[in-house]
């Protein structure tokens, strides 16, 4: 015999490090990063606060994972023959992103770590910036000019 109990626990999606990031990502979309909270994340994937812990260290591993998923919602442009317009179609498909989650940009700012999808976006800016003529010196440069104009906002 079962109880009512133990049919919701088994009908109860799976908790996942990437399902958290999604909710969390989803939340601040829908009432801003400032209501973020550990308790109400909890209350959005219906389990405890406490629960989290077990996927998650911290509000900050849990602010990395959205940027993380974020930055990776970019799609990567192919590289064609005009570095420039290549990368003209990158900060876009970045910009139209940032878009999507007007809250992003403010938590990418204040991040310490390099997520990996934030690495490989960046790379791809590089990549654009190199098969442009770009030394690395110069690429360097040109990626501190750019500053958040790459990630399709600016700061100013």
């Amino acid at each position: 015999m079962t109880t009512a109990a133990s049919d919701a626990s088994e009908a109860r999606t799976p908790l996942t490090k990437e399902r958290v990031f999604e909710t969390a990502v989803a939340y601040a979309d829908e009432h801003g990063i400032e209501e973020l909270s550990m308790r109400k994340l909890g209350q959005e994937l219906g389990v405890e606060a406490m629960s989290l812990y077990y996927h998650v260290a911290n509000k900050d591993e849990i602010l990395d994972g959205m940027v993380d998923h974020v930055v990776g919602q970019i799609e990567i442009q192919p590289f064609g023959d005009d570095w420039k317009v290549g990368m003209r179609r990158q900060i876009m498909a970045a910009r139209a992103v940032m878009g999507r989650h007007p809250w992003a940009i403010g938590v990418i700012e204040s991040r310490k770590e390099i997520t990996p999808a934030f690495m490989r976006y960046y790379d791809t800016v590089g990549g654009l910036l190199r098969q442009g003529g770009f030394s690395v010196e110069l690429m360097h440069h040109a990626m501190h000019a750019l500053g958040s104009r790459v990630l399709g906002f600016s700061q100013e």
